[in-house]
């Protein structure tokens, strides 16, 4: 079963391989700002964004550029690094949202699917507490890309990835589908060894998916929704 556990006792550790990959974390931010809605792109003021939150926050590394106001995470430790960077953020975990039905209209996931203990009562969520004209965004490590096999082959080396589930961008989408979300946009970044990747560079972001490690989903509500 999926733990916690790492990202409550090195939660500092986590957040310093974002200073340490500057070149793949800014791509990442990159792709993610792509994939938001107009309404929600950073920058704007608050009237643009309106209700939104992003599920598995951790240290608001995402939350906190994007501008999402609100982060959900099951790990309590890196929460108050949240709070310092400006996200509200509550303990909770994915499956069980504290959210009213049809309160936010915009959901964010950022790598977060590989971890969660249920990913179809995880995704049943995300809609239930969205808008019907409403966004998912989701972000997977794509076993499937070059990168990704990489990762998959030496996760267990990792205290973060041991645990994993590592999706494709296949996989990702068709548990959207079946979960009653239309996808609309797909992207991918991260198309070499994250270490390795120039921050000073311009983030290499691309349509589709399959080549880049960071593969990104923008998604909707079906229209069949009941």
């Amino acid at each position: 079963m999926p733990t916690t556990d790492p990202f409550e006792t090195r939660a500092d550790e986590y957040d310093e391989w974002f200073e340490h990959n500057e070149g793949a974390y800014r791509a990442e931010r990159t792709a993610l700002e792509r994939a938001l809605p107009d309404r929600h792109a950073a920058g704007g003021s608050d009237a643009d964004h309106p209700h939104a939150l992003e599920v598995g926050v951790g240290t608001g590394r995402f939350a906190a550029p994007l501008e999402i106001p609100i982060g959900i995470d099951p790990a309590q430790t890196p929460l108050p690094r949240a709070r310092e960077r400006g996200v509200d953020p509550v303990c909770a975990v994915a499956e069980s949202l504290p959210v009213a039905d049809d309160a936010v209209d915009l959901v964010l996931f950022v790598t977060v699917l590989s971890f969660v203990d249920d990913l179809e009562a995880t995704l049943s969520e995300a809609r239930r507490v969205l808008t019907d004209d409403g966004t998912l965004v989701v972000a997977v490590l794509d076993r499937s890309s070059p990168v990704g096999q990489v990762y998959q082959e030496h996760k267990d080396e990792s205290p973060f990835y041991a645990d994993a589930e590592f999706l494709t961008a296949a996989e990702a989408t068709a548990v959207l589908e079946n979960t009653g979300f239309t996808v609309e946009d797909r992207l991918q970044t991260v198309f070499d060894e994250p270490a390795s990747i120039d921050a000073d560079a311009e983030p290499d972001v691309r349509e589709g998916h399959g080549d880049g490690l960071f593969a990104v989903l923008r998604a909707r509500v079906a229209e069949s929704r009941a």
